[in-house]
C-alpha cells in the first residue's frame, strides 16, 4: 500500500494577495496576467507600493493543487524548499493544519521564504510578481529515491521547468518510481521560456495528464489560433495516453484523451473575487477523482466545482467551512460513476 496518493512538488511560496486598481500595473514591468521572477529588493518596492496591506496565505501552483486535494481527502506530501524565516515558519504551520506531511520538505538556513505577490485587478484577472528566495536554491542532486517513496502520484508545477536541470531530475526520479506524473504549465511565460524542454518532455512519455489554460495552450502552439478543442486534441496526441485538460475560465474547459473529446462544462459562481488559485484548485479536484478510478468526465466535474468554488474567496485557498459541501459532492460523484 502507498504512503501518499499524491506528492506535489515545487515551490512553497508565501502569498500576499493586493487588491489594486488597473492603473497600479503601470508601475509593474511585464504583462498584465503573467508571471514574472523578481529578486528580494523589486518585492519589497512593490509591496511598498500597495495602496492596503496584502492578505497572507500558503501558496505556490503545486502547493495550491495540494492543498485541495488533501481537502477532498488525498494522503498527500509536498516536496519543495523553505526558508528559514518567520514566513517558513508560518507556511509549515498552516500546512500541517490542513494535514498535508512535512515530512519532504527541504530548508535553506538562512535564507527567506519564498513570496508571491499576486496584484488583482477589478476585473478579477491576477498578476503575478514572485521571489523564489529559498526556493530558487534546490538543486538536483538533493531530489532522491526516498522522495518519492511510497508516493502513487506525483504533481509538478510549471514553474519548476524554468531550472531544466531541476525539473529533468524530478521526473527522472517520477518516472524510476512508478507514479504517475501531472504537469500544469503554470503560466504563458513558463512556456515562453520553455516551450523547447516541454514538447520534448511530453513526447518522451511517462507524463500521464497535463494541465494548460487558454493563454499557456496557445503560447504552446501560436499557429494553432482559438480553436480550444482542437488544442486539446493536438496536446494529447503529443503522447501515447496523455489526458490533455485545456481550461478557458469561465467558460469551462475541454478535455482530450486517445480518441475522446469531453466538453467540461463550468460551475457558474455567484460572485468573482478573485481567480488566485483557480487553477490549481480545479487540478486539485480533478487529480481527485483521477485517484480513485473514476471516468475522466466525472473528474472534470468534480474540478469545475472546486474551482469555481475558488473563485468566490480572496486568494488561492478554499475556506474551511467550503469543504464539507464538497466532499459532499465528491462522495456523489463518486458512488454515481
Amino acid at each position: 500500500m502507498s504512503t501518499f496518493d499524491l506528492l506535489g512538488i515545487g515551490s512553497p511560496i508565501m502569498d500576499l494577495t493586493a487588491r489594486v486598481p488597473e492603473a497600479f500595473l503601470a508601475q509593474v514591468r511585464g504583462d498584465k496576467g503573467g508571471m514574472v521572477l523578481v529578486d528580494a529588493a523589486e518585492m519589497d518596492a512593490l509591496v511598498a507600493k500597495l495602496p492596503a496591506p496584502p492578505e497572507l496565505e500558503n501558496g505556490g501552483s503545486a502547493a495550491n493543487v495540494t492543498r485541495a486535494a488533501t481537502r477532498l481527502g488525498l494522503r498527500t506530501a509536498f516536496l519543495g524548499k523553505l526558508g528559514a524565516d518567520t514566513t517558513a515558519q508560518s507556511y509549515r504551520l498552516q500546512a500541517a493544519a490542513v494535514g498535508i506531511d512535512l515530512s519532504r520538505y527541504k530548508t535553506a538556513p538562512g535564507l527567506p521564504n519564498a513570496r508571491c505577490l499576486a496584484l488583482v485587478t477589478p476585473d478579477a484577472a491576477r498578476t503575478m510578481r514572485t521571489d523564489l528566495g529559498a526556493a530558487l536554491t534546490l538543486a538536483p542532486e538533493e531530489i532522491t529515491p526516498d522522495d518519492f517513496a511510497g508516493v502513487r502520484h506525483a504533481h509538478i508545477e510549471g514553474y519548476l521547468v524554468f531550472n531544466p536541470a531541476l525539473a529533468d531530475a524530478v521526473l527522472a526520479r517520477a518516472r524510476a518510481s512508478g507514479a504517475t506524473v501531472s504537469l500544469d504549465f503554470a503560466s504563458f511565460d513558463v512556456i515562453r521560456h520553455t516551450r523547447d524542454w516541454l514538447l520534448k518532455q511530453l513526447r518522451a512519455g511517462g507524463i500521464r495528464i497535463a494541465f494548460a489554460n487558454e493563454d499557456e495552450i496557445r503560447a504552446l502552439y501560436p499557429d494553432s489560433g482559438d480553436d480550444y478543442p482542437a488544442l486539446a486534441r493536438r496536446l494529447a496526441a503529443e503522447s501515447p495516453g496523455l489526458v490533455a485538460i485545456v481550461k478557458i475560465g469561465k467558460d469551462g474547459a475541454w478535455l482530450a484523451h486517445g480518441e475522446e473529446l469531453h466538453r467540461v462544462e463550468p460551475v457558474p459562481a455567484d460572485r468573482v473575487v478573485d481567480t488566485n488559485g483557480a487553477g490549481d484548485s480545479f487540478a486539485g479536484g480533478f487529480l481527485y477523482g483521477f485517484l480513485q478510478g473514476w471516468p475522466l468526465p466525472a473528474c472534470a466535474a468534480l474540478a469545475s466545482a472546486v474551482g469555481s468554488e475558488c473563485v468566490r474567496h480572496s486568494g488561492p485557498a478554499i475556506p474551511a467551512d467550503r469543504w464539507p459541501a464538497l466532499r459532499q459532492l465528491a462522495a456523489k460523484l463518486g458512488a454515481s460513476r
